[in-house]
């Protein structure tokens, strides 16, 4: 593994990290109401309906997400679906945030034209600007918000709309079968005497 696929999946296991149980206890019942909406999008076929964003909105929170979890030698963001995951969570157990994407992406809107005046979008932007632009945003309320989404998006369980084919979870080696053995723990790998 290189030097860089080292680095970013130390990234991404200390940002999971500070995802803490107790917002997942107290998002619960909204979570599960976000899956019980992604299974039933995924027994249709049909690709899943945005419940929030535009298509527009969607495409630039996407660019975003993209460039916070990038495609490389592995998926990133955009393959894992972490848009869908948002807008999930934006008409469910996230409601309350969605005054902040509103004006957030009126933010970003306004930052990208004061950085690349010609820019149509943030989306259309190449990466290289793309990033310009986030790092100017990088401290605001905005950003840490789009950045917490897709970092949980990337992680969540897929039934929640994100990690599409479990790929934020092979890229940490997560191993979902729940088929572990023993010994789990330095505890259980002591020998009996002196149990």
């Amino acid at each position: 593994m290189s030097t860089r696929s080292k680095s970013r999946r130390t990234f991404l296991i200390d940002s999971v990290t500070g995802l803490s149980g107790a917002w997942v206890a107290a998002n619960y019942s909204g979570i599960l109401a976000a899956e019980e909406y992604v299974l039933k999008a995924a027994q249709s076929g049909k690709p899943v309906k945005f419940g929030f964003f535009t298509a527009e909105q969607a495409a630039e929170v996407e660019a975003m997400a993209a460039q916070i979890i990038p495609t490389d030698e592995t998926p990133g963001a955009r393959e894992a679906r972490v848009i869908n995951f948002i807008d999930r969570a934006l008409v469910t157990f996230e409601q309350d945030a969605k005054p902040q994407y509103t004006q957030g992406l009126k933010e970003l809107e306004t930052q990208t034209k004061q950085l690349v005046p010609s820019a149509a979008k943030f989306s259309a932007l190449t990466s290289e600007q793309q990033i310009q632009v986030l790092t100017a945003m990088e401290k605001s309320p905005f950003f840490n918000l789009v950045r917490t989404h897709t970092v949980t998006g990337f992680f969540a369980s897929p039934v929640h709309g994100g990690n599409a084919n479990k790929v934020g979870w092979k890229l940490v080696s997560y191993n979902d079968s729940l088929n572990h053995k023993p010994p789990f723990g330095y505890y259980d790998a002591l020998p009996e005497v002196g149990r």
